[in-house]
């Protein structure tokens, strides 16, 4: 599944919130309709079975003592192949998103392979009958497993390490772990190792589907963990398989140059998405375009964590994730460079966004308002990035109660239209998306600070995440912001339908009635 991911350390974001944030995109060729949802307590088994691994977990069995907690989810409307839950907040403000598939090599692959499903060979009873043979955990199942039992990023990172060790794992993934102080970014190294590392305060993360981490302290690792986590036998599989490149012995362990790949793809779908996510974020730190710049699109170099120069907002979250290049010659909408450059990489707004999970936990809440999930659905080229809050019952049905048939009484749906049709008319179209972003995004902003002084107002001793009293607040808010949005979607995709119907190649301008 390709995706696309930005971390936003706590002292450079813009109110001192951790925030983590990705693209969800289906892969090439298919669409995956998405809903937002509350997983209640009641509702998450204890006999977990994968789909498409066909593995099943006892977790009685191999968690005795959990307790599930209510959890947001942002799972598949369709769920042919399974729950895919992607990403959401818990009751303890606890932040989770899985997951940004990675990139590996064959040394890692063949040292560590892939725990994939094999089918039944024959039937029972007959000579030469082969069992099936379950695979591991992936992104399908992760969020699931492990978001609603854990109490802190860190020990999200602790639970999901011992499920790769137990289980394996049939892909390479990166997952995001967040709470109101720390930031984690795990990383799979083939079927059952993996490495973690804590995300600087002062730092943002960028990742484009490839194996992302450049430095990794191993002794921190074994020792404190104050920054840096990995499997138990780490070291020794990295001395044993000769996965070490760094040529002087007292250089850091780079990960990307032992475990990660670079390819000449990678250069066409990866790294060009980092590189315009930094030249954005730091533009006059060095040189980003022409033969004498310090990065390319194609630099296998560019760094996972830099400090921006100014503080980030979910504004600029959202221009980067819904970016394709502007202001390049590389952009497939632009007037820049020629027919050979636009289009060339791969963009990060691209056709196939499923969905844009922004969690924010904001410090200076209390914990029964803490935490906003920003939400978008569909291309983010042509669509908005709004705010709800996750210490809620339910959701509003314009984004809960996605199926997969086509309707624009959802906002999914919606979107999905509104980027069909612009796309065919993006210089008659822009301006009606941005006015509708700039619109809906101030609307959110206002609900948020309104609902706040709300709860503010109530002076309640209780503030923690069980107070039902401002879970009704919270819950109100998000109908109010689901109400406005319809309204302002309706009116975009009213508009850009009209633009897009006067274009027709049957027109004719001629009155005739």
């Amino acid at each position: 599944m390709s995706c696309t991911t930005i971390l936003v350390g706590k002292n450079v974001s813009y109110d001192g919130s951790t925030i983590i944030a990705r693209n969800e995109d289906s892969g090439d060729g298919e669409f995956e309709a998405k809903r937002f949802v509350v997983v209640q307590p009641d509702e998450q088994s204890r006999h977990y079975t994968s789909v498409i691994s066909h593995l099943s977990i006892d977790l009685d069995d191999v968690y005795p003592d959990d307790t599930a907690m209510r959890y947001t989810a942002m799972p598949d409307a369709v769920a042919k192949q399974g729950i895919w839950a992607e990403a959401g907040v818990n009751a303890e403000n606890i932040a989770m998103s899985a997951t940004e598939t990675i990139t590996s090599n064959e040394r890692v692959l063949g040292a560590d392979p892939l725990v994939q499903y094999a089918g039944a060979k024959g039937e029972p009873g007959d000579e030469g009958y082969e069992a099936e043979v379950p695979g591991g955990i992936g992104e399908e199942d992760m969020v699931t497993l492990v978001l609603p039992y854990i109490h802190s990023a860190r020990q999200g990172v602790e639970r999901l390490g011992s499920l790769l060790e137990r289980y394996g794992t049939y892909e390479m993934n990166g997952i995001a772990f967040s709470d109101v102080d720390e930031i984690w970014w795990l990383e799979t190294v083939g079927g059952h190792h993996w490495i973690a590392k804590r995300v600087p305060d002062e730092a943002y993360v960028t990742m484009p589907n490839q194996l992302g981490i450049d430095e990794f302290d191993i002794d921190d690792a074994f020792g404190e963990q104050d920054s840096h986590m990995c499997s138990e036998d780490l070291r020794e599989f990295i001395a044993a398989n000769h996965l070490d490149l760094s040529v002087e012995s007292t250089s850091p362990f780079n990960p990307r140059d032992a475990f990660g790949s670079h390819s000449d793809s990678d250069h066409v779908y990866n790294t060009p998405r980092a590189w315009f996510m930094q030249r954005y974020l730091n533009p006059y730190d060095e040189v980003w375009d022409g033969p004498d710049a310090d990065h390319s699109p194609m630099s296998d170099d560019i760094p996972w964590a830099r400090q921006p120069e100014r503080k980030i907002t979910i504004e600029d979250i959202r221009y980067v994730l819904a970016s394709h290049y502007q202001g390049t010659p590389y952009d497939p909408y632009g007037k820049l460079g020629d027919e050979r450059t636009r289009g060339l990489f791969r963009p990060i707004g691209i056709n196939r966004n499923g969905q844009l999970a922004v969690l924010q936990i904001r410090p200076y809440m209390p914990e029964s308002c803490r935490s906003l999930q920003w939400i978008a659905y569909g291309s983010n080229a042509f669509n908005t990035l709004v705010p709800f809050y996750s210490n809620v019952d339910g959701t509003p049905a314009y984004l809960g109660d996605t199926t997969g048939r086509v309707t624009t009484e959802n906002f999914y749906w919606a979107n999905r239209v509104i980027a069909a049709l612009c796309d065919r008319a993006y210089g008659k179209t822009v301006s009606a998306v941005e006015s509708y972003r700039q619109a809906t995004g101030a609307a959110g902003h206002q609900l948020v600070k309104a609902a706040d002084e709300q709860v503010a107002r109530l002076g309640s001793q209780d503030t923690s995440t069980a107070n039902t009293e401002v879970r009704g607040i919270l819950g109100t808010a998000n109908e109010t912001m689901a109400k406005q949005l319809k309204e302002a979607t309706d009116a975009l995709l009213d508009g850009v339908l009209f633009t897009a119907s006067m274009d027709m190649h049957n027109s004719f301008r001629m009155s005739d009635n």
